[in-house]
C-alpha cells in the first residue's frame, strides 16, 4: 500500500464513517469497481488504525460527556454499595446514557454471527448499490416526514436503546449507513435532533473498539507486516482529523434541519454503482 492510498482511504473513512453515506459502502465501491486493491484481509493492521482514528475523533468531540458518563457511573456504583446512605442511589442522566449505550450495543453481539455473510456482501457491488439506495430513502424520510422529538438521556427508555441498537446491528451491511440508520431510528423514537446524533456516535464507541480488537487479533494471528506501519499511521492521522471535522459538520447540519441532501447523494452513488457493476466485468 502506498502512502497516497493510505491518505486517501483515511480521508474516505473519516468522512464516510460519520456522515450518513456509509464508509463500508464507499470502500467496497473503491475496491471492486476502481481496482484500488484494498482488502481488509491484506491490511488488517491498517483496518485497526482506521477504526482507532474514528474512535479518537468521537472521544475528542465528546470528551466532556464521556468523562461525565464514567464519573457518574462510578459514583452510582459506589453509592449502591454504601449501606450507610439514608437515601437510595440515583442514576444521573450521564450514567443513564452509559447504561443505554451498553444496552444498545448488545444486538451487535448477535450480528457477529452473520459476519461471514456480511464479508461476502462487501464484494457484491450490486448489493452495496441497493443498500445505498435504502440509506437514501431513510435519510429522505427522516428529513421530510419525521418530526424531531424532545427525548434526551433523562427521558429515553430501555426500549428506545434496544431498537436503536438493533438498527446499528442491521447497519453492518455494506452500503447501509450506521450513523444515518441509527439517527433516523432515534428520531423516529422521539429523540431530539442533537441527542439523536450524540447517542448515535457514543453508541458507535463499543462497536468500533470491538471491531478494532477483532481485526487486531486477526492481524497478529496472520502475521501483520509492521514494516508498513508508518504508511498506515498516516491514514490513521487523516481519519482522526477528518473525522473530527465530519462530526462537527453532522452536528451543525442536524441543528439546521436534517440530512435530506445526503439522500440525493446516496441515491446517485447507489444508482451509479449498480449501473457500473453491470457494465464493468
Amino acid at each position: 500500500m502506498t502512502i497516497i492510498m493510505a491518505l486517501f482511504l483515511g480521508l474516505v473513512q473519516g468522512i464516510a464513517e460519520f456522515l450518513p453515506i456509509s464508509s463500508s459502502g464507499h470502500l467496497s465501491i473503491l475496491q471492486n469497481l476502481f481496482n484500488m486493491e484494498y482488502a481488509e484481509e491484506s491490511h488488517l493492521l491498517f483496518d485497526v488504525l482506521l477504526h482507532l482514528g474514528t474512535l479518537v475523533s468521537i472521544c475528542a468531540v465528546y470528551r466532556k460527556e464521556i468523562r461525565e458518563m464514567l464519573a457518574d457511573s462510578v459514583e452510582y456504583l459506589r453509592a449502591r454499595g454504601d449501606t450507610d446512605l439514608d437515601e437510595p442511589a440515583v442514576l444521573k442522566p450521564p450514567a443513564r446514557s452509559l447504561l443505554f449505550v451498553l444496552i444498545g450495543t448488545l444486538p451487535m453481539i448477535i450480528a457477529l454471527a452473520f459476519s461471514g455473510m456480511v464479508s461476502r456482501l462487501f464484494f457484491m457491488p450490486v448489493f452495496v448499490g441497493i443498500a445505498l439506495l435504502v440509506t437514501g430513502g431513510l435519510l429522505f424520510v427522516s428529513d421530510k416526514y419525521i418530526e424531531k422529538g424532545e427525548k434526551t438521556e433523562k427521558t429515553m427508555t430501555l426500549t428506545d436503546a434496544i431498537i436503536i441498537g438493533l438498527a446499528q446491528a442491521a447497519a453492518i451491511l455494506p452500503g447501509l449507513s450506521r450513523s444515518g440508520t441509527t439517527i433516523t431510528v432515534g428520531l423516529a423514537r422521539g429523540l431530539s435532533g442533537g441527542f439523536a446524533v450524540r447517542f448515535s456516535l457514543l453508541l458507535s464507541i463499543p462497536a468500533v473498539v470491538g471491531a478494532a480488537l477483532i481485526s487486531l487479533y486477526k492481524a497478529i494471528r496472520d502475521g501483520a507486516d509492521f514494516s508498513v506501519f508508518p504508511v498506515y499511521l498516516a491514514g490513521f492521522i487523516v481519519a482522526a482529523v477528518v473525522g473530527f471535522f465530519a462530526i462537527q459538520l453532522i452536528r451543525r447540519l442536524m441543528a439546521k434541519g436534517g440530512f435530506g441532501k445526503f439522500a440525493y447523494y446516496c441515491w446517485g452513488v447507489g444508482g451509479l454503482t449498480i449501473i457500473l457493476s453491470l457494465i464493468i466485468p
